[in-house]
């Protein structure tokens, strides 16, 4: 059974796709492409499961790129997944309506094979992630609704993910509740812990060694004893996370919301995401070693 990922390429422009189809080919992903914004939303309502990333041409005659990602966005089939806008424009303007509307990552033409390759592998990992997530949310038990405190630490960022899709299984929003918490745990790991700096992910994600670095620095002496914290506090309307790391702090204040500086970036708009999401109740303490994250506990 062939199980590589698939990948949704719409552009209007035939030689662009060819291109696209060469340079995925190298990966072993599977292209599928089709030349206008009508097609692509076809193809994603007759197989909204087929597909682990969309890569979108945001100038296209009729349905232009933004609708048709405001459209996927929309459907409850879909919205989550990836999806990068392609685009000769480079206006603060046209990017941030583009991230507001959802695109995940942001490539401005032209760009080279290397570059289309790392944000596309980022994606479907981020993708299949998140299903995975949503996996251990179903296999959870029911009974951490009844939870109204507990403590818990992590130290690896599988670790993280499981623990977030547990503790988010107690909230009623679990869906939303589990992309925060991964976010912010995942964060207290890599940069928090083990001190991987924003330019340091870039270039380890682009050479397709970020989570070896990860697993390599957990093993360091001195980051073996280090620990992530996590306090869940429930009351009759509120549940609130307190997340706690080792490190040093960060900058966070540039982070909470989606910088068109980071727009072509590989990664760096998860916290922003987060809280938006969380409709700005994510506040992170001093140094920006701890954050708090607050939800409601009502349905």
């Amino acid at each position: 059974m062939d199980n590589k990922p698939a990948v949704l390429a719409v552009d209007d422009e035939q030689f662009n796709l060819e291109i696209i189809r060469e340079y995925l080919s190298a990966i072993n992903i599977e292209t599928v492409c089709v030349e206008s914004g009508e097609q692509a939303l076809i193809v994603l309502k007759n197989s909204p499961q087929r597909f682990s990333a969309v890569l979108l041409d945001r100038m296209m005659p009729g349905i232009d790129g933004i609708e048709v990602l405001k459209k996927i966005k929309a459907d409850e089939n879909t919205c989550h997944l990836p999806v990068i806008m392609q685009t000769a424009k480079s206006g603060k303007h046209n990017m941030l309506e583009g991230l507001n509307a959802g695109a995940h990552y942001y490539l401005s033409k032209p760009y080279d094979q290397q570059t289309l390759l790392a944000i596309i592998s980022t994606a479907i990992r981020d993708y299949q992630r998140y299903k995975d997530i949503q996996e251990n949310l179903e296999q959870s038990a029911q009974t951490l609704k009844l939870m109204e405190q507990g403590e818990f630490s992590f130290k690896s960022l599988d670790e993280a993910r499981c623990l977030s899709a547990l503790l988010a299984r107690a909230c009623p929003e679990s869906d939303s509740v589990v992309f925060i918490l991964t976010e912010l745990m995942v964060n207290a790991v890599e940069h928090g812990n083990l001190g991987i700096s924003y330019k340091e992910k870039s270039r380890l994600i682009s050479e397709e060694k970020w989570e070896g670095e990860v697993l390599h620095r957990l093993t360091l002496p001195e980051n073996r004893d280090k620990q992530v914290t996590i306090k869940f506090t429930r009351n009759a309307d509120e549940i609130t996370f307190l997340i706690t790391d080792q490190g040093k702090g960060f900058d966070w204040q540039q982070y909470m919301e989606v910088s068109p500086k980071r727009a072509f970036d590989s990664h760096g708009r998860g916290i922003a995401m987060a809280n938006s999401i969380s409709l700005n109740k994510i506040k992170y303490l001093g140094t920006g070693n701890k954050v708090r994250v607050t939800v409601s506990s009502n349905t």
